[in-house]
């Protein structure tokens, strides 16, 4: 990697830049991150959706999260008070996937979508919509065809 110069920034993956961190090279700037409060935030938008809306996220959301819930699990070492915080925000997290999954089955197993209905879902939940998507339609195919076989 490199040359860089100082005073720069640059776009690195995120386990080089921890890297670069570490040894004192650079410090890692994120312009949005994930707290309890915006997990929240998003968590009540997803509710009050119906079943086949889904919202932005932000972006990169759920690495995002993983280093949130791994930040804190680290400072419950520090302060056992943190335990408390680390479930709450880990039960929203869960909250958040499970419902935004549940919509993804439903829209995967309605006729193909189109791009711009797909627009808010995060890169992970388009791979997920792609392959269920591919599975259902499998799957419905093959019992249409068993049907007819019986025939």
């Amino acid at each position: 990697m490199g040359p860089f110069q100082e005073g720069n920034e640059y776009e690195v993956y995120f386990w080089a830049a921890l890297e670069l961190e570490k040894s004192g090279i650079a410090r890692i700037h994120e312009e949005e991150k994930v707290d309890a409060a915006k997990l929240n935030k998003i968590q009540w938008t997803e509710r009050i959706q119906s079943p086949g809306q889904i919202s932005k996220l932000p972006e990169n959301f759920y690495p995002k999260v993983r280093r949130y819930l791994k930040n804190l699990k680290q400072e419950i070492v520090k302060d056992p008070e943190k335990v408390r915080e680390f479930e709450r925000v880990r039960q929203l997290a869960q909250d958040i996937v499970n419902s935004r999954m549940k919509k993804i089955i439903s829209i995967a197993s309605a006729p193909a979508q189109t791009e711009n209905a797909l627009r808010n879902l995060a890169d992970e939940e388009k791979f997920l919509y792609e392959k269920l998507f591919k599975l259902i339609c499998q799957w419905k195919t093959q019992i249409i065809e068993q049907q007819e076989g019986r025939r």
